[in-house]
């Protein structure tokens, strides 16, 4: 038996048995490494659900690689971090070569670097191929552009694609953009009968994989009673067809809608199999494309939809590796107070905070506008520091790897880049949260008082803020008219907006 040349490492998010990691595999000479670290789910305080993900969804994959006869070391519950595991495993098997694919975190990237220097490697880091646009391509779109602005990039990618389009390049219907048809509230009465996403029941891994999260990691965040994510291809497939058979058509409309206890609305819930490689973003589009042959679905929706995988998914990616690390320092209010203890527990009076944490406990979820404009929108209103808030939201959703995470949280939820990507600050107070909603119903704050004990959180912050930051409002046209608005409120009740707003500010714990 000849010895083992190289290494083909695998990371938890890179579960694809095509993936470049694997071309060219030599099954005489190499061998695939594996690696679950324990600290790894440490550095930030992951969800429970989200390491049971990662760990399941491994063990499956390493279980398909066996059965298909690679070579593989699977390493279970290291207590070292991964390059420091990959260091003592390369060392004992005297392997001094290494291929890997481009890892979506910018530190261990890093980290994978420095172990080949250290220990002379020869390295193959590989572009990951499952993104329609590499990391260098979008730094060459970027280079001569005065604006980064998504809609410039999605119309390239549009064109570039063939998606979309028709023969000299045009969208179809006329228009690029959709998105002020997908803004809708649910009715009145609620949003009715909603088609529920596949959820998959433990087998004997996942549930392997719970037992050992819970032993491992007692008092890390969230719930596993809940657990029913895709941990294999196969179940993402079945996932993916579901959605666009069954659920696509409402996605929609109504995507920007919420209501309590209704965690997964009309969305896919195909997040974290995109983000594990278990789906590739190219079949999902194609899937949303037949779709919308076969059943004539409105074009707002599909648009929507595609916008957000071809669009902003490429875009935030491209923006990370683009900024990075200066992403993770940006602090550009200089913001500095701490996280309130209840984005652990979602022990909070405010009904939207408290479903939007509530539903994220429980299942490791939660969607776009939840994320954005309730648990993101408060954040930057309270003037947390942007690393304690984007170390939240890397280690609490199921489908958070950095590479879309910080872009999403600091540069668009926190503003923390100063609009390096984005054209404004998004922010708004409790009357959108009533409109897009039925949070305020149940609540105790109300959402149009401005200052006083009845006064939404929400909406004291956000005058406060507008106060506080008059100046730049009030230079960009984006932004304008909600300053403008404070011309309505007089001098005295901007006042006593101010101090109520510095005595939450003081006191968040207890909102």
């Amino acid at each position: 038996m000849k010895p083992i040349k190289r290494f083909a490492l695998v990371l938890g998010d890179q579960l694809d048995l095509h993936g470049a990691a694997l071309r060219n595999f030599d099954f005489k000479t190499d061998m695939v490494v594996m690696i679950e670290s324990i600290p790894e789910a440490q550095y930030v305080c992951s969800h429970k659900a989200k390491i049971a993900l990662f760990l399941s969804a491994m063990r499956h994959f390493a279980q398909n690689l066996t059965e298909l006869s690679y070579p593989l070391a699977y390493i279970k519950g290291s207590p070292l971090s991964i390059v420091e595991t990959l260091k003592e495993k390369m060392i004992q098997e005297g392997v001094t070569e290494l291929i890997c694919i481009e890892p979506g975190e910018w530190r261990l990237k890093q980290q994978i670097g420095e172990l080949a220097r250290e220990l002379s490697l020869r390295i193959e880091m590989r572009e990951d191929d499952h993104f329609y646009c590499s990391y260098q391509e979008f730094a060459e779109w970027a280079a001569d552009k005065k604006e980064l602005r998504l809609e410039y990039f999605y119309r390239l990618m549009r064109k570039r694609h063939n998606i979309l389009v028709d023969s000299q390049g045009n969208p179809e219907g006329g228009q690029w953009n959709f998105d002020q048809d997908n803004r809708k509230p649910y009715p009145k009465k609620g949003p009715g009968i909603i088609e529920a996403p596949v959820l998959f029941e433990p087998d004997l891994i996942t549930k392997e994989a719970l037992e050992f999260v819970n032993a491992t990691y007692p008092n890390h965040p969230g719930s596993l009673d809940h657990f029913q994510w895709a941990v294999t291809r196969t179940q993402a497939l079945e996932a993916l067809d579901y959605f666009v058979e069954y659920r696509l058509r409402n996605f929609g409309m109504f995507q920007d809608a919420m209501w309590t206890d209704t965690p997964f609305g009309w969305h896919s819930i195909l997040s974290s199999s995109l983000n594990l490689k278990l789906l590739n973003p190219r079949e999902v589009i194609h899937a949303v494309l037949q779709a919308q042959k076969k059943y004539s679905l409105d074009l707002s929706t599909v648009e929507g939809f595609i916008r957000q995988i071809l669009g902003w998914r490429e875009f935030v990616r491209g923006m990370y590796y683009l900024d990075m690390p200066k992403m993770a320092q940006d602090n550009y209010y200089k913001h500095q107070r701490a996280l309130p203890q209840w984005y652990w527990s979602g022990q909070t009076h405010m009904a939207c905070m408290k479903d939007a944490i509530g539903q994220t406990l429980q299942y490791g979820y939660a969607h776009h506008i939840q994320r954005l404009m309730v648990t993101g929108n408060f954040a930057l209103l309270a003037e947390i520091v942007p690393s304690e808030v984007c170390d939240w939201y890397l280690a609490i959703y199921v489908d958070a790897i950095e590479w879309v995470e910080l872009p999403n949280t600091a540069g668009m939820a926190l503003f923390a880049n100063g609009g390096r990507f984005t054209s404004k600050p998004y922010i708004a107070s409790g009357a959108y949260i009533k409109r897009m909603s039925n949070y305020c119903d149940s609540c105790q704050y109300k959402p149009d008082v401005r200052f006083g004990e009845k006064a939404c959180p929400i909406t004291t912050l956000y005058w406060n803020f507008l106060i506080k930051q008059r100046n730049q409002f009030e230079s960009s046209p984006r932004t304008k008219l909600m300053t403008a608005n404070l011309k309505r409120i007089s001098v005295e009740d901007q006042k006593s907006i101010s101090e109520h707003a510095e005595h939450l500010l003081t006191h968040l714990n207890e909102l």
